[in-house]
């Protein structure tokens, strides 16, 4: 429904959120239309939901930066830089096993670069402990690991059995007496009486003249 203005006269402003500016002024009678009105309010609906969801991802954004780890108290570990580990693949690895010394092991390291045979065994042993953590024996002697994984096994099989026993005995409900032996001898014993499928079927196998199966 339109309304169309006899004359145009300036009259007082007002304000209305569904407007650019905010404020309007009355020039007579304003025609209305129903489509260009609620095309006005779609307009203003979709831009205070755009500046909701800006304002949204900016402050969440703002949060994650709060929130994110202090390089000063994390430390993280640069993969790029050569590491140490024990494998029986890798007999050398890209460091040594300890990279700080105290003094005796410095002292140490000065004497291994004189002659060997001035160092006793077990100076020899802690050279090699300040390059390696394990022998070669050391990391091929067994683990008894799989006595851990074998033992949680043997609970978790106990506890799921006890579980089951448990409903067995307090949450299922009573057997039914459909499977006693009784009642499905009597149950056999119907079946042969009305003679359940006597060509080729359950019946063609009893022998009703000497009542015993054939």
């Amino acid at each position: 429904m339109q309304l169309y203005p006899q004359s145009i006269r300036t009259g007082p402003q007002f304000s209305s959120p569904f407007l650019p500016g905010g404020t309007a002024t009355v020039l007579g009678p304003v025609p209305v239309d129903g489509k260009q009105m609620l095309q006005l309010i779609a307009g203003r609906v979709s831009s205070l939901v755009a500046r909701r969801a800006t304002l949204a991802l900016t402050t969440s954004s703002a949060r994650m930066a709060s929130h994110a780890p202090d390089p000063e108290v994390t430390e993280a570990v640069d993969m790029s830089r050569p590491m140490y580990w024990d494998r029986l693949d890798t007999p050398l690895p890209d460091k040594l096993y300890k990279d700080e010394l105290s003094a005796a092991e410095k002292s140490l390291k000065e004497k291994e670069k004189g002659p060997w045979s001035q160092l006793t065994n077990e100076e020899k042993i802690a050279l090699y402990r300040l390059s390696f953590h394990q022998t070669y024996a050391e990391m091929n002697q067994p683990k008894s690991e799989w006595k851990t994984v074998v033992g949680g096994i043997f609970f978790f099989v106990g506890f799921t059995a006890l579980v089951v026993w448990w409903q067995r005995v307090y949450v299922y409900p009573p057997r039914p007496r459909t499977f006693d032996d009784e009642w499905q001898a009597k149950q056999l014993q119907r079946m042969l009486d009305m003679r359940i499928n006597p060509i080729e079927g359950f019946s063609s196998k009893w022998d009703y003249e000497k009542g015993q199966w054939k």
